[in-house]
C-alpha cells in the first residue's frame, strides 16, 4: 500500500471522533445507534483483495476482519480495515476515527476502544462483538508497541 491510498477512508479526517459523538448524541434508542453504526460502515470503502491477507486477518472475531497499517513519511500511521459484517465494519469505522493519522507516540497508552465508552456503546455489544473489539485493540496496540520498541 502506498501513501496515495491514505485518502481511501474519511475516518479521522473528514469524519472525526467529535462528529461521531455528535451523531450519537442525538440517538436515544439502541435502534438509532445501530442505524448510525451501519451508516458509518457504508462510508468505509471496500478493502482491495490484495490487502485481505493472513497477516492482516484477525482471530477472535465473529465475522472475518482485516486490519493493517502503513507508516507515512511524516511518521503518522494510516490504518485500513474491513469486515464481512456491516455492524463490525461500522465498529471498525469508529475505531479508525480514534487512531487514524496519529503517530505511535500519540497512540501510546491510549485505549483504541475509548470511543465506545464515550458513545455509550460498549455495554450494548454482544460478548462476541466485545471479543472482536478486544482483538482489534490488541492489534492496534501491537502495531504501536512495535514502533515504540524499535
Amino acid at each position: 500500500m502506498n501513501e496515495s491510498t491514505s485518502d481511501r477512508h474519511p475516518f479521522g479526517h473528514a469524519i472525526t471522533l467529535e462528529e461521531v459523538k455528535e451523531r450519537f448524541s442525538r440517538c436515544h434508542r439502541w435502534e438509532d445507534r445501530l442505524r448510525q453504526i451501519i451508516l458509518l460502515a457504508k462510508a468505509l470503502p471496500e478493502l482491495p483483495e490484495a490487502l485481505k491477507t493472513p497477516e492482516n486477518a484477525l482471530t477472535r472475531c465473529e465475522n472475518r476482519v482485516w486490519l493493517g497499517h502503513v507508516r507515512l513519511e511524516d511518521g503518522s500511521l494510516h490504518f485500513y480495515a474491513a469486515s464481512d459484517g456491516r455492524i463490525v465494519k461500522g465498529l471498525l469505522a469508529i475505531v479508525l476515527t480514534a487512531v487514524e493519522g496519529k503517530t505511535p507516540q500519540q497512540l501510546a497508552g491510549q485505549d483504541p476502544l475509548a470511543p465506545f465508552d464515550a458513545l455509550g456503546l460498549r455495554a450494548e455489544l454482544s460478548a462476541s462483538r466485545a471479543g472482536g473489539l478486544a482483538a482489534i485493540a490488541g492489534r492496534i496496540n501491537a502495531i504501536v508497541d512495535s514502533y515504540l520498541a524499535g
